[in-house]
């Protein structure tokens, strides 16, 4: 698309491809979404010779030589300026492969993965019950099916599954148990505060660092924010060594 191409003509000024883009670009997505079509596109190039018009009525009667208007065009040129100053400074600041991999090396820690197990269970209110579903199961009923059958727990439209958990993640009486089995293993009913269980670990996974791959993407964006920080702040400090600041109490 041709930014430079122009749409209209008002009073001589022209109004370009360029100006409808910022326009659209400017509004709320959901908003600019109303304008993806052809009527939509006329309405928003009428917004434009619109606020053109008012452009070329308020230089005719002056109002550019206005001094609040003059004092609120410096405040937003000076406002401009320093956003275009910090832009300058910062925009040539790369990470390379090495500084991502040297950083992995030297943080590993920050990169754990805690030990977590894979789980299904059967929640039920009283002892006796959980002692008959367990030996249901025993005799060669499915966990799953058994879950589905006799569980309170909403999990049961899964079959007991709850996922992969961390430890902090369930009741105490709960998780000590899961981590405390085998994968494959069913447990005896465990009392909590919600009534017997019946757990079947289905998975464990030991504690781990993830791969440098994995937190590539992650840690190229955490590292270029930290090395734009510092590049601001070193740079902050030279010039307060260059120009006097005094702060008002």
């Amino acid at each position: 698309m041709d930014n430079k191409k122009v749409l209209a003509t008002v009073g001589g000024r022209e109004v370009t491809e360029q100006d409808f883009n910022l326009l659209l670009n400017s509004l709320d997505p959901q908003r600019a979404m109303q304008f993806n079509s052809e009527e939509g596109r006329k309405q928003l190039l009428q917004e434009l010779v619109s606020q053109e018009l008012f452009y070329l009525d308020a230089v005719k009667n002056g109002l550019d030589k206005d001094e609040i208007y003059m004092q609120e065009a410096r405040r937003m040129q000076d406002n401009i300026l320093k956003q275009f100053a910090i832009h300058n400074l910062l925009k040539d600041i790369k990470v390379s492969e090495g500084d991502l991999l040297n950083y992995y090396n030297e943080h590993k820690d920050m990169f754990k993965e805690p030990e977590s197990v894979k789980a299904s269970h059967i929640l039920v209110d009283d002892e006796a019950k959980a002692e008959e579903i367990a030996k249901e199961i025993s005799d060669g009923l499915a966990f799953e099916e058994a879950a589905t059958k006799y569980s309170n727990c909403p999990s049961n439209a899964q079959g007991g599954d709850l996922g992969y958990f961390t430890k902090g993640r369930m009741v105490p009486e709960f998780e000590a148990a899961a981590f405390n089995m085998k994968a494959g293993e069913v447990s005896a009913p465990v009392k909590t505060q919600f009534g017997y269980h019946i757990i079947k670990v289905v998975d464990k996974k030991e504690e781990s660092i993830k791969a440098f791959d994995e937190v590539k993407s992650q840690l190229s964006q955490q590292l270029m924010a930290m090395k734009q920080q510092e590049t601001y702040l070193n740079r902050v400090d030279e010039l307060k060594k260059e120009y006097e600041v005094k702060i008002n109490e």
